[in-house]
């Protein structure tokens, strides 16, 4: 069971080791990375790839590890006692599934993604590690322990807003997706633009470098966002000249793709009015 990556994911070979590390040691695989860079859709291509279905549990800052495993509905169960509903006598009608209850029990090898680790309580991670560890949790209502039938391949995502334990970090394999550079970035474009001509490929580029590269960006452009500008270069007609900036104007042709805060776009403000009092 190798990833190779797919037709429509670009996966540099480090990347390829990574994942390939992870399911040959059966083990988590952390991906952190700059928003943008693919890591969400790593997994979706990995389930495509090796032809397995997916279980994503999308993260929230109110989440808690539990979630995952099960809940159990006491306020339902009180209010059905007082209707007199026969459902009371089972307590399994109260208990909700999780995402790693659904994956430990699936039938087949699954992918599990755990999308944006870090936006969780800084426990979280901490409460998930015997699950980690052991592919199973007990179910204190029922008495039952839950096992995985097949240990699913689990890719976990972190945008880096907070660090993750230690114990957490030892039971994972760790990559970090590097921001692409130019001749990776331009085989994701065509990609995504197949009909996208050399040329107006190669300024758009070169000027979305630049552009990262500006001291002073508060948030640098990434990877999805310089797609969608490049989708518009090519809805509005628009040759590599129409790119051409000068110091009079240095905001980029339909900047609002690449620059998502007015701090950035005064910055380019200030320096074309810098150009301007310098000529």
């Amino acid at each position: 069971m190798q990833f190779q990556g797919t037709k429509d994911y670009v996966a540099t070979d480090d990347l390829k080791i990574a994942v390939n590390a992870a399911v040959t040691l059966e083990r988590p695989l952390l991906v952190k990375g700059e928003p943008g860079t693919g890591k969400t859709e790593l997994a979706k291509q990995v389930s495509d790839a090796l032809g397995l279905r997916m279980i994503e549990w999308n993260v929230k800052s109110t989440t808690r590890a539990q979630q995952g495993l099960y809940e159990y509905d006491a306020v339902s169960r009180l209010r059905d006692s007082q209707l007199g509903d026969e459902r009371v006598h089972d307590v399994r009608n109260y208990i909700r599934k999780g995402k790693l209850w659904e994956a430990f029990e699936a039938g087949e090898k699954v992918v599990l993604l755990i999308d944006e680790i870090d936006k969780a309580d800084i426990e979280f991670p901490n409460d998930l590690l015997q699950e980690l560890d052991k592919m199973e949790f007990h179910v204190y209502e029922t008495g039952e322990t839950i096992r995985a039938v097949h240990r699913p391949i689990m890719i976990i995502t972190s945008n880096n807003e907070k660090e993750l334990p230690d114990a957490f970090l030892r039971r994972c394999f760790f990559h970090y997706i590097r921001f692409p550079d130019a001749e990776t970035m331009k085989k994701i474009v065509e990609v995504h633009h197949p009909d996208i001509k050399s040329d107006l490929l190669s300024a758009a580029l070169t000027q979305f470098y630049e552009i990262r590269e500006t001291q002073g960006l508060k948030k640098k452009p990434s990877t999805s966002e310089v797609i969608d500008w490049l989708k518009l270069l090519l809805a509005e007609d628009l040759t590599p000249e129409d790119l051409a900036r000068d110091g009079v104007n240095a905001l980029p042709k339909l900047h609002g793709a690449l620059l998502k805060n007015e701090q950035d776009v005064h910055l380019f403000e200030r320096l074309a009015f810098m150009a301007r009092r310098g000529r």
